[in-house]
């Protein structure tokens, strides 16, 4: 059985973690069909829209120890498995220039949580949690955590969030910024969803450069980065999607974009 399950419809890819019996947890071979997943949105003009949930009662318990800490053998390089399963997955996330929301159906823990929180837009179930439990093992918040969570939350709650490792309600994650919305659970996906299905509709060129030009923004100075909006803006000023929404605003109609 495939780790993961992958729909397409109206112009949106549906990736569905698909480990239920072991709460989604990940190892390699799920790691590998979740960035093949993404790649696939990424090669696909007609996929415009991206929704990532989870099988069963969770999101994602983050990584499935039996291959991180087998027992009676060696362990493994942890290094190595970030640095093959997790930094793959971030980055393909971030790169892919199109919106990726995540419907956490359950919990979210270590990994599982940083994967939900570097997606665009997040929304979770009512009976959704969030953990950071890295440190009740003594490791550290990997799947860009020790990047992406400051910068959402302020340096303290994140460094309340991971070395306290308190578990927290989608109602406080929403309040502290990490979720869009929370729904109740049998709501969850066709809420998460139908925004997907209306964003697929949009320019979706225009909305990777958004996405573009808040990567950026993450590392460089104001002067940098208001040279990058120019060559964003002029980018933006060039597609059919531009056109068609100032023609569509003149002659006072809905416009019609084909995403490039």
């Amino acid at each position: 059985m495939s780790d993961i399950v992958f729909d397409a419809a109206d112009g949106v890819a549906t990736i569905t973690l698909n480990r239920p019996e072991v709460l989604n947890s990940f190892r390699r071979s799920m790691a590998r069909e979740l960035c093949a997943a993404f790649d696939r949105v990424r090669d696909d003009d007609a996929l415009r829209a991206v929704v990532l949930t989870g099988a069963g009662r969770a999101f994602c318990a983050g990584q499935d120890l039996a291959e991180a800490a087998p027992q009676g053998e060696p362990l493994p390089d942890l290094g190595d498995i970030v640095r093959d399963s997790y930094n793959p997955i971030i980055r393909a996330i971030r790169k892919l220039e199109k919106p990726v929301l995540c419907a956490v159906n359950g919990v979210a823990a270590g990994a599982g949580a940083n994967l939900a929180f570097a997606c665009d837009i997040v929304f979770a179930a009512s009976s959704a949690t969030f953990i950071q439990s890295f440190a009740k093992i003594g490791v550290i918040p990997d799947s860009g955590g020790t990047f992406i969570l400051p910068r959402l939350v302020g340096l303290h709650r994140a460094t309340v969030m991971t070395m306290l490792a308190e578990k927290m309600s989608a109602a406080q994650a929403r309040d502290w910024g990490l979720v869009y919305m929370v729904t109740e659970p049998e709501a969850l996906l066709e809420t998460t969803v139908g925004t997907a299905r209306q964003l697929a509709t949009q320019p979706t060129h225009g909305l990777g450069l958004i996405k573009r030009g808040f990567n950026k923004s993450l590392g460089v100075d104001l002067d940098e980065q208001l040279d990058y909006e120019e060559a964003l803006q002029r980018e933006a000023g060039r597609t059919a999607d531009y056109a068609e929404g100032v023609r569509a605003f003149l002659e006072k109609r809905r416009p019609s974009f084909v995403g490039r």
